[in-house]
């Protein structure tokens, strides 16, 4: 397909990163393949991780096509920029139509991005996931791609003020070895070794982040077992 949206988009991005100063750390690029169809599984923890999730892929040239809800593409400036690089919309009351057009994409050999928490995590934990992400790598073939973001939540997460243009914050982006699924396989069971290996990825990245709260006001964006102020996994799903 075309693609005289996306180019200018990502030039946009880079120049922000770098006028911002961003220190960004991308490892395991290696496992996002450089040809073919693949499901990429990201945590989520701000409302700007499919930026960054589509950065992690571009060591491997690969553009991804994400799976967002249908409100975005409504939006006056967001929609035509969310058609215009292909972007599949969710719409959570004809589902179906979003799981065939991603399948018709994974087919064509394109990347689809997947973000099977549903909702950001507010504890900034890896959540449990739901099984689309495996279902669809399973019914077509492709690797499932775990991928973990951290530092992006400094940015703009739920239920936090924006803060867009702040210098030198460190994004770390994580990749991990593909599942292969199959279709007689246990999607359930898939989606939980997937949350298995996200979560190790996420843990490795808040263990080796190179910066720290600036002071007690700033813990906000720790998870609380790191000892931050995010609410705990237990306190969020009793809500």
């Amino acid at each position: 397909m075309a693609d005289l949206v996306y180019p200018p988009v990502i030039a946009f991005a880079r120049t922000m990163f770098r006028l911002l100063d961003m220190k960004i750390t991308i490892e395991g690029e290696e496992h996002v393949p450089a040809d073919g169809g693949a499901v990429i599984a990201c945590n989520h923890i701000s409302y700007l991780d499919f930026i960054f999730c589509g950065l992690g892929a571009r060591p491997s040239k690969r553009l991804v096509r994400f799976m967002a809800k249908e409100e975005i593409f409504r939006h006056r400036i967001g929609g035509p920029l969310m058609r215009g690089m292909h972007h599949i919309p969710v719409d959570r009351d004809a589902g179906m139509a979003s799981y065939k057009a991603a399948l018709t994409a994974l087919k064509g050999g394109e990347v689809v991005g997947v973000f099977p928490e549903a909702t950001i995590s507010p504890s900034f934990t890896v959540k449990e996931l739901k099984s689309g992400a495996a279902r669809m790598a399973a019914a077509t073939g492709v690797p499932l791609v775990p991928m973990v973001l951290w530092g992006t939540q400094r940015f703009w997460t739920k239920g936090r003020p924006k803060d867009l243009t702040q210098r030198g914050v460190a994004i770390t982006i994580l990749m991990g070895e593909p599942l292969r699924p199959q279709r007689r396989d246990n999607q359930d069971a898939v989606s939980v070794e997937l949350r298995t290996r996200m979560t190790a990825l996420l843990d490795r990245a808040q263990r080796e982040y190179p910066q720290a709260p600036a002071g007690p006001e700033d813990t906000w964006w720790l998870p609380a077992h790191l000892g931050g102020t995010a609410p705990a996994p237990e306190v969020v799903e009793a809500k």
